[in-house]
């Protein structure tokens, strides 16, 4: 944990967007990850890509990569940057579909909510091309893997 105050309050505790121009672009890179846990019957139609709605990995990546850059629209606080970079990994298992994302850029800002965005968005158009034959199909485990570049340098996370 972090000792220091949260950037995004004022001095009277209102929510401000953290003024960043005085900062010097730099190369900033985020990995986040999460799953699709489904059925078994539903990872059997993945694996053969019998999934009514069409080539569900396929739509995921796209509406990760799509995610990633619409970030700022969602998340109020969050700066327009440029996203330089992004690529959406999904893989079939056993227990149903794991993602990787990455963003990059070289900006003012990291890119760590790029990341979870795109993950998230990916699994929740995994859950929507599904839902029909599997209605408990959920989300899980959505955490950030590992950043890199600005003013705090690298961490990972510890798995």
């Amino acid at each position: 944990m972090s000792d220091q105050p949260f950037t995004h309050l004022d001095g009277a505790g209102q929510a401000r967007m953290v003024d960043v121009t005085a900062k010097t672009p730099t190369v900033r890179a985020a990995t986040a990850a999460g799953s699709v846990r489904c059925s078994p019957e539903t990872v059997a139609l993945l694996r053969d890509g019998s999934v009514p709605k069409g080539d569900v990995l396929a739509v995921a990546r796209v509406a990760g990569i799509a995610g990633a850059k619409k970030t700022p629209e969602l998340l109020p606080l969050a700066h327009i940057i440029g996203v330089h970079g992004v690529t959406v990994d999904l893989t079939i298992t056993d227990a149903g579909v794991d993602i990787v994302a990455t963003v990059r850029t070289a900006d003012r800002t990291g890119v760590e909510m790029e990341a979870l965005t795109a993950v998230a968005v990916a699994a929740l158009n995994v859950i929507d091309m599904i839902k029909g034959r599997d209605r408990g199909a959920h989300i899980a485990d959505v955490r950030l893997l590992a950043k890199e570049g600005g003013r705090s340098g690298t961490w990972t996370r510890d798995e």
